[in-house]
């Protein structure tokens, strides 16, 4: 009992025992856990303080007392001046009467003018291609012989009916037939039918000879002799020299530099004057015309308005300062006199930039960007309307990343030397 006794506590005693030396295990881990996770705390901590340390005791950096560089730039003053809104547009030469030849009647093309070729000169009621007449006029001769007969068969009628009037002059039982009155208009209207194919012969026979009423030049012909004809057919193309016009478009600002309506015409005086310009055989050609009408709608697709500009006789008193016709399919630009502004306000062309705004020069030389009202604009000049001062100094050079409010180096074009800064650049050089 007692030895049994003893080793079951002996067993107790073993098991208490590794119990405790897992407790004791566990107790040892915990502190190695914790420092791995302090550690890198520290590291932190320890750099944050160094990196603070090091930004307060660094030494103060040296100061640039050296002003920023200034852009150097050209400047012209707002200048007032008495000026003519001169307006500048462009527009294709085309002529006043464009017509197709088609033959009236049909037959062989017995003869063909020299002339009618592609740029070939005609005169007004020049014949241009001859047709065949010989049946047209053997058809005149029998509606004359027609006209003959009707004549004397109204003549018959007339004379039966001034028998019949005197036999039955005074009787009650008269009557229109008897009388002969409808005979005698029947007689009347086949005369007159006759007289129409006559008079139907004599234009099928002069149809025979083409020609138009107005002097012009063949644009193209279709037609050469020995062909046959059909009524209809097409012979060739041709334009009147007399008068050639230029659609120019407008736009409002434009319109309103014209100082014209919408639908002005030019009736009982002579229209605004209109300076032409193309080059044609290398060198430059003017030529003159004038602004006659104003369309009275707005182009929906464009919101243009178009004008009509004409030039008369431009192959004789209307050339060219050098002896240049006017061409049809020219494109030209047309230089137009505008209205009249008294002391208006003018920039150079280069001073406006996008949005309708201006860089200046204040007193201070600090750059301000403005707002302005624009008048109008042409190659060189721009008119303002409002925004802008006598005196005011325009930025004309490019300038980069504009700031309001910076340093600039303003220059007057006009005394630009040779020990200019190399950063000013003129836009016209």
């Amino acid at each position: 009992m007692s030895a049994a006794t003893s080793g079951g506590n002996l067993c107790v005693n073993a098991s208490v025992s590794s119990e405790a030396v897992m407790h004791g295990e566990e107790r040892a881990v915990k502190p190695h856990k914790l420092m791995y996770i302090l550690a890198p705390v520290a590291v932190i901590a320890i750099g944050i303080v160094g990196f603070a340390a090091l930004h307060t005791l660094r030494p103060p950096p040296d100061e640039n007392e050296e002003p920023p560089p200034q852009v150097s730039v050209f400047v012209e003053p707002v200048r007032h001046a008495d000026m003519h809104l001169d307006v500048v547009t462009h527009g294709e030469v085309r002529p006043h009467i464009d017509v197709e030849l088609v033959a009236q009647v049909g037959g062989r093309v017995v003869r063909v003018s020299p002339e009618f070729t592609e740029g070939g000169r005609f005169d007004a009621d020049e014949v241009l291609v001859e047709i065949e007449d010989t049946d047209y006029r053997l058809a005149l001769e029998e509606a004359r012989a027609q006209v003959a007969d009707a004549e004397l068969a109204l003549a018959r009628t007339l004379a039966a009916a001034d028998v019949a009037r005197r036999q039955l002059a005074g009787s009650t039982e008269a009557t229109p037939l008897g009388l002969h009155e409808p005979q005698v208009k029947q007689s009347r209207t086949r005369l007159d039918a006759a007289r129409a194919r006559l008079e139907q012969a004599r234009l099928n026979l002069r149809r025979t000879r083409i020609t138009l009423p107005f002097s012009g030049r063949v644009q193209d012909t279709d037609v050469d002799v020995g062909e046959s004809l059909q009524p209809g057919s097409r012979l060739g193309r041709a334009f009147a020299t007399d008068l050639l016009e230029v659609r120019l478009p407008f736009t409002d600002r434009q319109l309103a530099s014209l100082g014209l309506p919408l639908g002005y015409a030019a009736r009982d005086e002579p229209g605004r004057p209109v300076r032409l310009k193309a080059v044609v055989g290398g060198r430059e050609q003017v030529w003159e015309g004038e602004l006659v009408r104003l369309d009275a709608v707005i182009d929906p697709s464009t919101r243009l308005v178009h004008g009509l500009v004409r030039v008369r006789d431009p192959h004789g008193a209307g050339v060219s300062d050098r002896g240049m016709p006017l061409p049809v399919g020219l494109y030209v630009e047309a230089g137009i006199r505008g209205r009249r502004v008294a002391d208006a306000r003018v920039i150079p062309r280069d001073a406006l930039r996008a949005g309708e705004r201006v860089f200046l020069v204040d007193d201070e030389g600090r750059l301000q960007v403005r707002s302005v009202e624009v008048s109008h604009t042409d190659r060189s000049t721009a008119v303002i309307g409002g925004g802008l001062a006598a005196g005011d100094r325009v930025v004309v050079s490019s300038l980069r990343n504009p700031v309001d409010g910076m340093r600039l180096n303003a220059i007057s074009r006009g005394e630009v030397t040779a020990t200019a800064p190399a950063r000013v650049t003129d836009p016209e050089s």
